[in-house]
């Protein structure tokens, strides 16, 4: 049984009995191209799912021939023209289009992008916010603003540090190259690669939301701070995520499952 959380003409969002939810792009006829009404149809979706209960783990793919084409030039046009794209800054000094991609970094729970057919410009930023991507060996991604006269500017540098290599990620930004999934894998863009990278990401998923919520959040969060901590602040931030972790009931329902042969029953708070 799945719970619909959000059907509009832009995003469509279900969680299932699992605590999976399945976030899609759903403009196929325009291969997904983000106008402003799917952003912000993104970036309300995220809000929600940021204190959704249940929620265990979110898939994020695109519906028809392609993940997304990126930036919908035709929709953006006058505006790009008139030098006021990004508008009034959210809290923290970010957009609502880098909202948009940061936010499933930000989002307490895994998620895992499902790339296939085309994924470019922001797209490809949007994807990257994911913990996980699966691409198909034959999607083609590109780095695409400076086509546009323009800079990658939806956390894509932010979100692809340390994964893609300096000098490769300059290459592909100053040219626009496109790349396949295949490339993508050896460059940092994709974590797997499947011929039916939702399938796999909905195992995935399924696979993660079969853990402890508790200790699945806890590590997401470790990893979203170690990057910037030093060697002796990562060791203190990992010794208290374990201190509230060790006794608590999932914790205890992790050992029972495992010593009793059966699935866990765990809580979510």
């Amino acid at each position: 049984m799945k719970h619909e959380l959000a059907s509009g003409d832009r995003v469509r969002c279900a969680m299932d009995a699992h605590g999976v939810a399945q976030v899609a792009l759903a403009r196929a006829d325009k291969l997904n191209a983000l106008d402003l009404a799917m952003f912000d149809a993104l970036v309300g979706l995220g809000e929600r799912l940021a204190t959704l209960p249940g929620l265990r783990c979110v898939v994020l793919s695109g519906d028809g021939a392609g993940f997304s084409a990126g930036l919908d030039i035709a929709a953006f046009g006058a505006v790009l023209a008139g030098g006021d794209a990004l508008g009034a800054p959210t809290p923290g000094a970010v957009t609502r289009f880098q909202q948009a991609a940061v936010q499933w970094r930000k989002l307490p729970v895994p998620v895992i992008a499902a790339v296939h057919g085309v994924c470019f410009g922001g797209a490809l930023q949007i994807a990257g916010g994911a913990d996980i991507r699966v691409v198909s060996p034959e999607a083609r991604l590109a780095v695409m603003e400076m086509r546009w006269g323009l800079v990658p500017d939806m956390g894509g540098f932010a979100l692809w540090r340390g994964r893609v290599r300096d000098d490769v990620l300059r290459e592909l930004t100053y040219t626009n190259r496109a790349f396949s999934g295949e490339e993508a894998l050896t460059l940092g863009f994709a974590t797997l690669l499947d011929g039916d990278p939702l399938a796999r990401a909905t195992a995935l998923a399924r696979e993660i939301a079969s853990r402890s919520p508790d200790a699945v959040r806890a590590a997401k969060a470790l990893f979203e701070v170690s990057a910037d901590l030093s060697f002796d602040a990562i060791l203190g931030a990992e010794s208290a995520a374990q201190r509230r972790l060790i006794g608590a009931p999932n914790q205890r329902e992790a050992i029972a499952s495992q010593t009793e042969g059966r699935p866990a029953r765990f809580v979510d708070r």
